[in-house]
């Protein structure tokens, strides 16, 4: 346990770290472009630990690790400006907005960057995402049982999506817990109509269908001297039904096989494009020291595609994933805010170590897989019109671009105040989530 707390402590300052570094360097560059003096790069709030001073910058490491910020000369509205062009608020307005956003978008070519490097090296993906909505099994007692689905139905209209494959519903089923969704099926020939009402699980309170894709049970390698190969199975093979019936998800052929106690089976098997019978006696046999019920199988890995993509090609799933990801966030807090959705599924800093723990135990492309997601979503996050926040600075840049004059100081002192307290609340709120989350089971 304490052990656990340490690595997502440690993982988390790491990778907060990484983005906050990226962030300021994005204001922190163009402000140097602009010739704006920069009087402080900080990593961290507070207290100054330790740093250097460089050019006429304090590069420091702070107290509190939540974060960071670049301090230019004439940011602060209150104070005394003397025009020179070295100060932020002397330089023109566009050069402003430039400098406000270098931080989000630095944020976003992180996330881009992260995941395009990783794509290199390895890509990972389903194999039944690129598929038809072909519905495998359904779990009993699920939504996708409530609403009446069945192994081998096609999925033709999803919402408002024609011909959906399993990659474009993935989210919408997870983001939709306790609300309807129509659905059209085609069943052995006909039109069944229906709806889909995702069961909440977990802490988060995400929506799950309780379906499974069509994925066959396609033959790897076939034991010498087993029962498949004495029936004269082969490496390709495909085995799509037992006893008569149909077979669209190969673990339930498993299962069907366990179960037998040793009874013969009939089962059809795809060959070339055609189909044959063969019947075959289970024999009980050792698998990783269990005994049970087989025929001496081994299945392709056929639920996942895993390669290495060419610089191009590995930018372009980065570039589609990320743009994906961006418009999913907006989609999660337009649902949060009209309460589709529980604002149980924010997570604060808590969380984030959590999930940044689990996802280094996970592996290397697990961790950059997180590294790249929290990238864009402090990027967005930055981006919203909140006082104080990159985006906050952005819309009041852009209401004085329409007046043609800087607004008001007391103006712009009573924003920083409405900003600070809705930062202040939000991240006892989270907070709050956060260990609330921790402390109910899940």
């Amino acid at each position: 346990m304490v052990s656990s707390f340490l690595t997502d402590t440690i993982v988390v300052i790491v990778v907060l770290g990484v983005m906050v570094f990226v962030h300021e360097a994005g204001h922190f560059l163009a402000a140097k472009g602009f010739g704006v003096r920069v009087l402080t790069f900080s990593l961290g709030f507070g207290k100054r630990i330790f740093g250097f001073k460089r050019g006429g910058t304090d590069y420091r490491i702070s107290i509190l690790p939540l974060g960071g910020y670049v301090k230019m000369d004439g940011d602060d509205p209150t104070a005394v400006l003397t025009g020179d062009p070295g100060e932020f608020l002397s330089c023109p307005r566009w050069q402003r907005f430039v400098i406000v956003l270098m931080g989000p978008m630095m944020n976003f070519v992180l996330a881009i960057a992260v995941m395009g490097g990783l794509y290199m090296f390895h890509f990972e993906k389903p194999a039944y995402e690129d598929q038809p909505l072909v519905i495998g099994a359904v779990e009993a007692q699920s939504a996708a049982a409530e609403a009446g689905l069945k192994p081998g139905d096609r999925v033709v209209q999803f919402g408002a999506l024609q011909d959906p494959k399993w990659q474009d519903v993935k989210f919408k089923v997870l983001t939709n817990a306790g609300h309807s969704i129509p659905l059209t099926v085609k069943r052995d020939g006909e039109i069944v109509h229906t709806s889909l009402t995702p069961h909440a699980v977990g802490r988060d309170g995400a929506g799950i269908a309780g379906w499974y894709p069509y994925v066959p049970f396609v033959i790897d390698k076939v034991e010498p001297g087993q029962p498949a190969s004495k029936v004269g199975l082969k490496p390709g093979d495909a085995i799509v039904g037992l006893d008569g019936k149909p077979i669209f998800y190969w673990v339930l052929l498993v299962q069907g096989l366990r179960d037998t106690k040793g009874k013969a089976v009939d089962l059809t098997v795809q060959r070339g494009g055609k189909d044959f019978q063969v019947q075959v006696q289970p024999a009980y046999t050792d698998v990783n020291d269990l005994k049970t019920w087989r025929i001496g199988v081994m299945p392709r890995d056929t639920e996942y595609v895993i390669r290495r993509l060419p610089l191009g090609l590995a930018m372009e799933h980065s570039v589609r994933d990320n743009y994906k990801t961006f418009l999913e966030t907006f989609d999660v807090l337009g649902k949060i805010v009209t309460r589709r959705m529980s604002t149980q599924s924010l997570a604060g800093p808590i969380g984030i170590a959590q999930i940044s723990g689990e996802a280094y135990r996970r592996g290397l492309s697990d961790l950059l897989l997180f590294v790249s997601f929290i990238s864009m979503q402090l990027g967005i996050i930055n981006l919203l019109p909140i006082p104080v926040m990159d985006g906050g600075h952005i819309f009041m840049l852009a209401i004085e671009g329409v007046m043609r004059r800087d607004l008001s100081l007391q103006v712009k002192e009573r924003v920083i105040q409405v900003g600070v307290v809705l930062i202040v609340l939000l991240f006892v709120f989270v907070m709050y989530n956060d260990i609330m989350k921790t402390l109910r089971p899940s």
